[in-house]
């Protein structure tokens, strides 16, 4: 399976978990993919139920309900300069992020399988993390 995200930005800066993930946001408001209410839904997450999304070290998902202000389904892939603390007491600090946004519930589990598989591939998500450009970011998943 080859996996295409619809967004992608690199090398950006986040003082902390919150701004990493509104930078994911933002791509979707950008992209038309959902609205700032799932900005908001991705962070309360986070704060409702902890780090959960940080289940790989370096790496977060950042994603909620179909019902919070999904407009289409998509995918984002967001690097950090300078990576930012979750809380996740084995896996912090976070630098990469993957995530995704889907309409229905079974969307939901169907992205969340089609990431599982792009996260066994190491050398890919090292590719990643090496771009410098937005441009490069997105030539590592369509190459």
């Amino acid at each position: 399976m080859t996996f295409v995200p619809d967004v992608v930005s690199a090398q950006r800066t986040a003082k902390d978990w919150r701004e990493a993930i509104s930078i994911v946001g933002e791509l979707y408001e950008e992209a038309g993919i959902a609205t700032k209410e799932y900005t908001e839904a991705m962070i309360k997450g986070v704060e409702d139920f902890g780090p959960y999304m940080v289940f790989i070290p370096g790496i977060a998902m950042p994603h909620a309900k179909a019902t919070s202000g999904v407009l289409k389904a998509g995918t984002a892939v967001v690097t950090l300069a300078t990576p930012v603390k979750f809380g996740s007491k084995n896996n912090d600090p976070v630098d990469f992020l993957i995530s995704f946004a889907s309409e229905s519930t079974d969307g939901h589990m169907e992205k969340i399988q089609e990431l599982a598989d792009v996260l066994g591939q190491q050398e890919l998500i090292e590719k990643a993390r090496q771009a410098s450009s937005d441009i490069q970011l997105m030539e590592v998943f369509t190459q």
